[in-house]
This record gives structure tokens, sequence and C-alpha cells, in this order.
């Protein structure tokens, strides 16, 4: 006989208000032990100096994961200027200081301007991407550059939000493989002083923002009422999709799709993802609509 699975099967999304000076998968571990979860992930690493929104996938709700690995991201941060580190951020040992000019909201908005759109961005060295197996930063601390190919990314938004003589107060809206430290270090170089992050706080993941999340102390303090407790704050798998259409399937097309098989389903979207619901309006999972206007399963969920 196979080992008996460790853990409950319970599914769902806690939006954590993850803590600065905490590792991503620090903060994942703690909320699958107090969850006393079989399976759980996060949906993108958040830097240990970075604190705010890490949705943690519970359960089945880890196949939709990377839907928000792939979602838009918001974050507001401070960039201090004058000072460049190895980093890029307030973790790194200092590699420059420089003056800084004299700057108004003219001179910062037209730099932010700048890096707003369609950018090309080098990876930091110390980041999780993978180079032969291991992660850049581990490379990084032992001294070894290796070259990163440039990745295309977009800022929808970059916002001035306050400043003082050496610091920046910025919003930014991004998509994915966005490094924040990267545009700081970037904006520095425009203004001619260098810059690194000083704080930053990620507020939004795709559907997902501040409302609703919770710190891990508040979490730990609900686990003295019990499981029950910690699973009322859990959101319901498809919240993950909320931007999504959603098509409803009929008992046979379930059966077939559930095979693996593309179905005819009426009224369903021309093209794109699809949010896919049974006949009693249970979840199924994400489907694609195939250039013949059927729809095909992408990613389904275990019935039971």
């Amino acid at each position: 006989m196979g080992r008996r699975p460790r853990g409950r099967p319970g599914s769902g999304i806690l939006l954590l208000d993850k803590p600065t000076s905490m590792r991503s998968n620090t903060a994942l571990q703690r909320v699958k032990r107090l969850y006393q979860a079989r399976k759980a992930g996060h949906t993108g690493s958040l830097d240990s100096l970075a604190s705010g929104l890490l949705p943690i996938c519970l359960g089945e709700a880890t196949k939709l994961s990377g839907f928000l690995l792939a979602a838009d991201k918001r974050y507001r941060s401070r960039f201090r200027l004058g000072v460049t580190t190895a980093t890029g951020d307030a973790d790194g040992e200092v590699t420059g200081e420089r003056p800084i000019p004299a700057l108004d909201d003219a001179t910062v908005g037209a730099a932010l301007a700048r890096f707003t759109g369609e950018l090309e961005q080098v990876p930091p060295m110390y980041s999780a991407l993978k180079h032969q197996g291991r992660r850049l930063y581990e490379l990084a601390y032992e001294g070894v550059e290796v070259r990163r190919e440039p990745r295309r990314v977009r800022v929808h938004e970059f916002t001035l939000l306050d400043r003082g003589p050496d610091w920046l107060e910025v919003e930014i809206h991004c998509s994915k493989g966005t490094y924040v430290r990267t545009l700081a270090e970037d904006l520095g170089q425009v203004l001619g002083c260098g810059a690194h992050v000083a704080v930053l706080r990620r507020l939004a993941v795709g559907p997902f923002g501040a409302a609703g999340m919770i710190t891990l102390d508040d979490l730990e303090a609900r686990a003295d009422d019990g499981l029950e407790a910690l699973d009322a704050l859990l959101l319901p798998l498809d919240a993950a999709l909320e931007d999504v259409p959603g098509v409803c399937l009929e008992r046979n097309s379930a059966h077939y799709l559930r095979q693996g098989q593309p179905v005819l389903v009426p009224r369903a979207p021309t093209a794109g993802l699809v949010r896919l619901y049974g006949e009693d309006h249970r979840f199924l999972g994400v489907g694609e609509v195939l250039d013949d206007g059927r729809v095909a399963p992408r990613r389904l969920l275990a019935s039971g």
C-alpha cells in the first residue's frame, strides 16, 4: 500500500500580509503548518525586505497559482537617492554615493515617464531566477556574475506620490517579471545620482488588493479558535480568476471535458480563457476557447 498523504485536503486562497525580514517560503511554511495543509504554494516571491500581499494557495488552489504568477502587480516603494547598493535595495552593501542634484516635480515626472510602457529589463543577479540549476542570488553571494538576457516587461503606471531631499515615494503598476529594484537603479542613473529601494510593499496581485489581507500574527491568534476559524478566512478557488468570464456546462459536456475532450458550449466567449462550472455551479477549473469555438480543458480541479 502507498503512503497516506499527510495533512488536510482543504482548498482555498489566503491573502497573507507578509512581514518584512522574512522570506516568502518561510511565510508559506508557517501558513501551511497552521492550516495543517496537505499542499500549499505562493504566487510569486516577495523579497525579504518587502512586505505586503502574498496570496497563499492551499490544496486544489495550487493548480491555479500559475495564473496569479502571470498577473499584474501593484507596489508602493520608497527609493533612496544618492546611494547605490550591491543588491539594489537596502539589504545590500553600499557600492557608491553621489551628490543629489536639485530636482523638481517636472524633472522627476519626466524621468518616471521614461520607464512607463514596454521596457527591457536585465534581471538583477540578486534574484531567484535560475542559471544551470542554481539561483542567481546564490551565485551572487559567491561573487559570481553570469550573463542575463533582457526581459520584456510593461510598466502601466509609475506615479510620484511624495518626495524629500534624498527620497522618492512612488506607486508602480506593472506586469509580471518586473523588478522594482531595477526600476530604482535605472531611475537613479537617469537622475544622475544613483538610487536603491529602501522600502517596498506589494498592494495588489491580479484581482486581489489590500482588502482582506491578514498578518501572520493575526493568523496565529485566529488559530487558537480552531481550524474552522482559519478556514473562514479562505477565499474560494475561482476568486483567482475574477476577471475571466465564466461558462456553465451541461452534464454531458462536463463529463467529456473531464476526459480531456473539447466541447461546444452555447454562448461561450469567442476566444481566451474561461472559468468552467458544472450544472450545480460547482467550479471545475479553467478552459480555453479554441479557434473552432469549442472549449478545451486547460487546468481542471479534482472531482469529489
